[in-house]
């Protein structure tokens, strides 16, 4: 199978599939026209890529835990224990980086709690990009009028 074959049967770009053979992700067999030649190996390869990078996990990593990887179409397998070892530490590191997320969140609403009413219409009418949050329960403003 060519590269344009491979890149629609994955939606990923040519280019994309290049730089993955860059990075030794991918290793198609080479014709005697230097064309690139796939197989469904590779095809299967490509999702697995896309599903570890979407996980967070960095390409320096998918290329060594990629052949650790079974596929069972949406599922990914892993049969090696650094396998296992790696999407724990990244799961973790994810934790983390929710919790993160979230002080950052209530920071936020909690300042956004804080504003005059008549501010908040303003924001409103001027910037209709951002989009407003979910109504709450505002608490009593922490100024004096």
């Amino acid at each position: 199978m060519r590269i344009g074959a491979v890149a629609r049967a994955t939606g990923v770009s040519e280019r994309l599939l290049r730089y993955y053979e860059e990075r030794r992700l991918l290793r198609p067999t080479r014709l005697a026209s230097g064309y690139r030649e796939y197989s469904e190996a590779d095809v299967a390869a490509v999702r697995n890529i896309r599903s570890l990078l979407a996980a967070g996990l960095p390409v320096r990593v998918i290329a060594d835990v990629l052949p650790c990887i079974c596929d069972y179409g949406e599922r990914i397998v892993p049969t090696c224990p650094e396998l296992v070892i790696t999407l724990r530490r990244e799961r973790a590191r994810v934790t983390a980086a929710m919790g993160e997320l979230a002080a950052s969140q209530r920071l936020l609403d909690t300042a956004l709690d804080a504003a005059p009413p008549e501010i908040v219409a303003e924001a409103d009418r001027t910037s209709p990009v951002v989009p407003r949050s979910q109504p709450r329960k505002r608490p009593e403003p922490a100024y004096a009028p």
